[in-house]
């Protein structure tokens, strides 16, 4: 990992005690005051996740604001490896790889020709390669339409 920028570690430290703030503010509020965690349901949990996710984005566009910086390509920025949008790309094709003819599932790994693995290798690529370029020009994509727009013939999604 290269060095992180004191600046940006100052960031990254307000977002992570923002998070923990939330996650104990929902801990310590009805119904989950004083709730053992392996009596958590998963509601529960999920109060907790979004005030970690909650308190940590709000934390990261106090940043973007604070330095005149686009917040989405901020939270693109923030380095994690791997990032959550190519591991999010990568589990998009799980599926589809399942219905690929052409791929002996039956087979062990370790039983695959070189060419099998090849070819298996590029396959992924591509399908991971196109999913990703999906998620990049989604944002692209869904755009909102200008005061022109609305007041003309064509509004455009």
């Amino acid at each position: 990992m290269g060095e992180v920028p004191e600046k940006e570690d100052e960031w990254q430290r307000q977002a992570t005690a923002a998070a923990i703030a939330e996650a104990r503010r929902a801990v310590g509020s009805a119904p989950l005051l004083n709730t053992p965690v392996g009596r958590l349901n998963d509601r529960e949990w999920g109060w907790i996740v979004c005030g970690v996710i909650f308190g940590w984005i709000q934390t990261r566009y106090q940043q973007a604001i604070a330095e005149c910086l686009d917040p989405e390509e901020l939270m693109r920025a923030i380095e994690h490896s791997p990032s959550p949008g190519d591991v999010a790309a990568a589990r998009s094709v799980l599926p589809l790889l399942a219905g690929k003819s052409g791929i002996d599932w039956s087979k062990p790994l370790m039983a695959w020709s070189k060419d099998e693995m090849t070819n298996f290798v590029l396959m992924v690529r591509q399908l991971i390669d196109q999913a990703a370029l999906t998620r990049d020009q989604g944002a692209a994509q869904l755009r909102r339409p200008s005061l022109d727009e609305k007041n003309g013939d064509a509004i455009h999604f």
